[in-house]
């Protein structure tokens, strides 16, 4: 792939970096945990896992999207630091979306089919998670579409130089 094709995709990833990152920032900063209890049907040891998945989420979009600011302004243009990037930022931030690790939640494989949200909760959750979820899901869907390629790239670059 050519450099401008790749810088250009490192640009668009670390929009939607700052987009994530702005979204999940103001909803941590603004909720508590007692405000997610608060009249609903959703426990407490749940939404804990669910916050410290969206902090856990935050931290590495911010930590991607810095490394995407450094290696857009290097002169020259370091395409294999990008690609690394990239790499990484599919797994770290959108596979950590679509699957965490302590399974705050899942994605329904047949959503595809149906046209609906593909992140299901295992328990009943507060509306404000349910929305904030459901507004990041379609970028990250995006962004997830844009990055597979790089997910078997970089992994097969690896094998070989090897």
């Amino acid at each position: 792939m050519g450099n401008t094709l790749v810088k250009s995709q490192l640009n668009d990833v670390k929009t939607f970096l700052g987009n994530a990152v702005a979204v999940l920032e103001s909803f941590l900063n603004e909720t508590t945990l007692s405000q997610l209890s608060e009249g609903s049907d959703s426990d407490k040891k749940h939404n804990q896992v669910i916050l410290s998945n969206l902090r856990k989420l935050l931290v590495y979009s911010e930590e991607t999207m810095d490394a995407c600011t450094i290696i857009l302004n290097s002169e020259p243009f370091q395409k294999p630091a990008a690609e690394k990037t990239l790499y990484r930022v599919y797994h770290q931030c959108i596979e950590e979306f679509f699957s965490p690790k302590n399974d705050a939640w899942y994605e329904d494989s047949r959503s595809a089919y149906t046209g609906k949200n593909a992140i299901k909760f295992y328990k009943p959750v507060s509306d404000s998670i349910a929305h904030l979820v459901k507004s990041l899901e379609g970028e990250f869907q995006r962004m997830r579409e844009e990055l597979e390629f790089y997910e078997t790239d970089y992994r097969t670059k690896m094998i070989q130089s090897k």
